[in-house]
């Protein structure tokens, strides 16, 4: 079998100019509309409140993405393909379904947030952009491939920092946000953990760090490029967190102070134009537009990727549709599916805010099952990842799940 997502081998320096590389771009994909809504809905409530947390996210998404980083390179394989090898089926399905039904309503989100984005900067209504921009990225996989494509996208990664321009412009009062990015501040309320919760399954959503074992697993790193794609796996999370943090800045300045509580993250780009001025607004739609032209062909293939690893499917972005076909149509299907939930009626802020919430009670399973792997000497053919790295790991994922706990308790509660 061909690699999948990036075909790079000996040329992956090529493929990735200087530090960007798989990353970087999962970094840039774990800030799609769905996180970039959450953050606004977030923002809009809770103002500078859960600012801390959001800082507190670059050591926890950096841990993860450098284990996967390692487990990619050391075992060549992805975490499907791991968990397909070594665990039953109760587990192998498990992890298939909790990474495709995510990634589905995710599609849904993000091509809705696209489609509002080019609503936004046009001047019309987003529901005519929905087809047109699911059908163009499948048109591209299908017929360009994502390793051409990846040269352009390195450019459209620098509009996510117009969300930085957007906080500026909105003028926030910048000792409130200092001291709600160290002061931490926790509310044990149903709202305030669903926040933390929806926060945390956003942007450690499984398809993250199951894109860096797929694009590591191809580029058959050496030694030394490892430690850059470690390095690489850090800039790309503190990508994350820092587009993360001037969203919440931007909105808790705007909305949140001005007490207008938002449902999508179009909704939060519309409302910045009258409280912090056309150019906040425009910049917060170019930020989304952005968001969802990276991390949509992500979702996409990392949704037809696992799907092949389990149903052994000759698959990979650089097959053609005639090596692999039934790849393909896993993409297609993905992409159709995403669109079509999105024409559902589903109200936006519960399609955006229940995939944060399935994202945050999967992610536990899908960290345990990567920390498994990831001391097992045997997949990763003797260059298990560190003890110190692994007890990192450990504790994140007792984080994570506790707060599942917590929710799961209180949603019972409220029944």
């Amino acid at each position: 079998m061909r690699g999948p997502a990036l075909e790079v081998g000996r040329q992956g320096r090529r493929r990735f100019p200087g530090l960007l590389g798989p990353g970087v771009v999962s970094g840039a994909a774990d800030t799609d509309p769905t996180t970039v809504a959450t953050m606004a809905v977030i923002g809009a409530g809770t103002i500078y409140g859960l600012c801390w947390l959001t800082i507190l996210l670059f050591p926890i998404i950096a841990v993860v993405q450098i284990i996967s980083t390692q487990v990619g390179a050391a075992s060549r394989c992805d975490l499907q393909t791991l968990v397909t090898r070594s665990r039953g089926r109760l587990l192998r399905w498990l992890l298939l379904l909790s990474i495709v039904s995510v990634n589905v309503v995710t599609i849904a989100a993000d091509l809705e947030g696209g489609a509002a984005a080019v609503g936004l900067l046009v001047h019309r209504d987003w529901r005519w952009f929905v087809l047109p921009l699911s059908v163009t990225w499948l048109a591209v996989l299908l017929v360009i491939g994502y390793h051409r494509i990846q040269r352009v996208l390195q450019y459209v990664l620098l509009c996510l920092f117009s969300y930085g321009a957007a906080a500026f412009f909105a003028f926030p009062d910048w000792a409130a946000v200092a001291r709600g990015s160290v002061i931490p501040h926790i509310e044990w309320t149903y709202e305030y953990v669903a926040d933390m919760l929806s926060l945390l399954g956003t942007t450690l959503t499984s398809y993250v760090y199951v894109w860096q074992t797929i694009a590591l697993a191809e580029e058959q790193s050496c030694p030394a490029t490892l430690r850059e794609r470690k390095l690489d796996a850090v800039l790309g999370s503190f990508v994350a967190v820092a587009v993360c943090w001037f969203i919440l800045v931007a909105t808790g300045a705007t909305l949140g102070i001005h007490h207008r509580h938002v449902d999508t993250a179009s909704e939060a780009a519309q409302a910045l134009r009258p409280v912090a001025g056309a150019w906040a607004g425009g910049l917060f739609a170019v930020g989304l537009l952005a968001s969802a032209l990276v991390a949509l062909p992500v979702l996409m293939a990392t949704t037809a990727y696992v799907t092949g690893a389990q149903l052994n499917w000759r698959r990979g972005l650089s097959q053609t549709l005639r090596q692999a076909p039934l790849f393909y149509a896993a993409v297609s299907a993905a992409a159709l599916l995403g669109a079509a939930l999105a024409f559902s009626g589903i109200s936006p802020i519960r399609l955006l805010f229940v995939a944060g919430i399935i994202g945050g009670l999967a992610t536990p399973l899908g960290l345990v099952l990567l920390l498994v792997a990831a001391g097992d000497r045997h997949l990763m053919n003797d260059q298990p990842v560190s003890r110190r790295l692994r007890a990192a790991g450990w504790l994140i994922t007792a984080i994570v799940g506790g707060l599942d706990l917590l929710y799961l308790i209180q949603q019972v509660g409220t029944v």
